[in-house]
């Protein structure tokens, strides 16, 4: 071999290289779904849909609430019961946090703690945030 192809062989080395520790892929991670509720404290339970473009890979309630959800894909179902007051109520895992912005979720129904009677949901809302 030539020195010229060891120096165009080394050279593709050191590019290829480069463009394998770039780190512009995807980079797995959590998402926190925060409650925004008219009713702090006072509601008991929650039906929710998150959607996004790849499966949730985890869903992790926050202390004192306890979540339960269907098998995790593109779409899942995931109640939680237990004092819901503002903020964050569950945190996801997801396959690429570049892809926050993609996820969503939704509020089915909400109870009321003190008689499990379903509440308006005029007030209620989710956001998700890295």
């Amino acid at each position: 071999m030539t020195w010229l192809a060891r120096g165009i062989l080394a050279a593709s080395l050191v590019v290829a290289a480069a463009r394998c520790n770039s780190g512009s892929g995807p980079v797995a991670g959590t998402l926190t779904l925060s409650l925004a509720t008219p009713n702090p404290g006072a509601d008991g339970a929650m039906l929710l849909t998150v959607a996004g473009p790849q499966a949730i890979t985890s869903v992790t309630a926050a202390a004192g609430l306890r979540g339960f959800s269907q098998p995790l894909s593109t779409i899942t179902k995931v109640a939680l019961t237990g004092p819901l007051t503002r903020g964050a109520v569950l945190t996801i895992g997801v396959a690429d946090v570049g892809q926050a912005t993609q996820y969503h979720a939704t509020i089915q129904s909400v109870a009321a703690s003190a008689d499990f009677q379903l509440r308006p949901l005029a007030g209620y809302s989710l956001t998700v945030s890295r």
